[in-house]
């Protein structure tokens, strides 16, 4: 079967092709554009796409295809865009640019099958268009993984507030109908707190709701550490996870059971977040 690429749906012509340059994100080493996808998407069509530190890629007038890796050889195609201008930015090159509407109905849908192997994030799409196989098109634009089953739960702030505040589908599903203990922990300390979710406090979403809130969801020890240290200090170093889930007929009583378990297992109340049993 012939493979479908990408410049079958994008249908650019080769008068057009010696002007079109692509822009490859990658993880940098220090922060993973996909992170910064699944929390803001424009983040990545502006901060990450019209950034460079080395060297001025593209021209004015030119256009530029913008591909986030999703994993081994999986990429995203995020926009399109002309470039309209150059800025001068501090430690680096800037640009401003104009998206190209014609194509967005395809931004964050595409999927591309692509093994990259040069060093340069940057390439002339001529060269490479050959190589650029579209494997799937999302039916919906890529919002982040889908639910991975209780026991592979493990979010920063930031991936929860994004699952709450953009209400991925899978996940909310997932959350909203359990009942559950929980762990947060403190990266920074290594600190922990074992909370639980019944029926009175409408089940896992809405708890895990009433963090990303306030960032304490109303706990006496998480209060007093956005008091003293701030939000902020928690939306970078707060991780949260499930210990032990249950669906909605299972009793409120055996859950705190369950949660008091857990406190003294992880020693919570004498090394961590937790004010009692």
């Amino acid at each position: 079967m012939k493979k479908i690429l990408l410049n079958d749906l994008l249908r650019f012509n080769e008068e057009e092709l010696w002007n079109i340059r692509v822009k490859m994100n990658v993880h940098d080493g220090t922060t993973n554009p996909l992170d910064d996808y699944k929390t803001n998407p424009d983040y990545i069509n502006t901060g990450w796409f019209l950034f460079h530190k080395k060297r001025r890629y593209f021209r004015i007038g030119q256009i530029a295809i913008c591909l986030l890796k999703i994993d081994y050889d999986r990429w995203l195609l995020t926009t399109i865009k002309r470039i309209t201008k150059y800025l001068d930015v501090e430690n680096g090159v800037g640009y401003e640019a104009e998206e190209l509407e014609e194509y967005t109905q395809l931004y964050g849908r595409v999927v591309i099958k692509y093994h990259n192997t040069a060093m340069r994030m940057v390439r002339k799409f001529e060269y490479v268009m050959n190589d650029y196989e579209v494997i799937e098109i999302l039916p919906v634009a890529y919002d982040g993984d889908d639910f991975p089953g209780y026991d592979n739960v493990r979010l920063s702030y930031y991936q929860l507030e994004t699952i709450i505040k953009r209400q991925r589908s899978t996940w909310i599903a997932a959350l909203q109908n359990q009942k559950a203990v929980y762990l947060i922990t403190d990266k920074a300390t290594g600190k922990l707190y074992v909370g639980s979710a019944t029926a009175q406090d409408k089940m896992l979403l809405q708890r895990w709701s009433d963090y990303v809130a306030n960032g304490h969801g109303g706990n006496t020890e998480l209060k007093s550490i956005v008091k003293e240290k701030g939000f902020d200090y928690v939306k970078k170093n707060f991780q949260y996870s499930i210990l032990e889930n249950y669906n909605a007929r299972m009793d409120d009583d055996y859950i705190k059971k369950r949660e008091r378990w857990w406190k003294y297992t992880l020693c919570t109340k004498q090394w961590g977040y937790n004010d009692n049993y």
